[in-house]
């Protein structure tokens, strides 16, 4: 994947297109986006122990397969929060395997998938179409390429 970005990179950046500029930025706003993050960990955390119920007497039932195809809503939602509200000590390794997989193979799919696809598109102004031209057939590809790996490996 990171020759292919590297071949993308090189037919469509313009050579004065940098991403390195006068960067300045207060150590108030450090801090404040260090709070930030604590407290969106926080809110994963508690999110995950909410739904405990639901996933232990649902979710655990799912094969791993299930999961790992169920798992494509991480395109449209934050991988990090499906994690939290999914994964239960009482899912087998191969579930776990496989939900993860999911969720960070389709987590590329579309801008809402993760955060760093939200920063990395802020930053360097990608429309939402741009990503998803590149983004669904790529990650639908490699969902059907890492599914029988996975089966065999897991």
């Amino acid at each position: 994947m990171g020759i292919f970005a590297d071949f993308l990179h090189a037919r469509h950046v313009s050579p004065d297109r940098s991403l390195h500029g006068p960067s300045k930025e207060a150590l108030s706003g450090v801090f404040l986006r260090a709070g930030r993050v604590y407290l969106f960990v926080m809110a994963l955390v508690l999110l995950g122990t909410g739904f405990m119920p639901i996933v232990d007497a649902f979710v655990v039932r799912l094969p791993g397969w299930g999961l790992y195809w169920l798992n494509m809503i991480s395109a449209v939602l934050d991988n990090a929060t499906l994690t939290a509200a999914e994964v239960s000590p009482k899912m087998s390794l191969n579930q776990i395997s496989l939900l993860l997989m999911g969720l960070l193979i389709a987590g590329g799919m579309l801008i809402p998938g993760n955060i760093p696809n939200i920063i990395a598109a802020g930053r360097l102004k990608i429309p939402s179409s741009a990503w998803a031209r590149l983004g669904v057939p790529l990650g639908l590809v490699l969902m059907l390429i890492y599914f029988p790996i996975l089966l065999l490996t897991t």
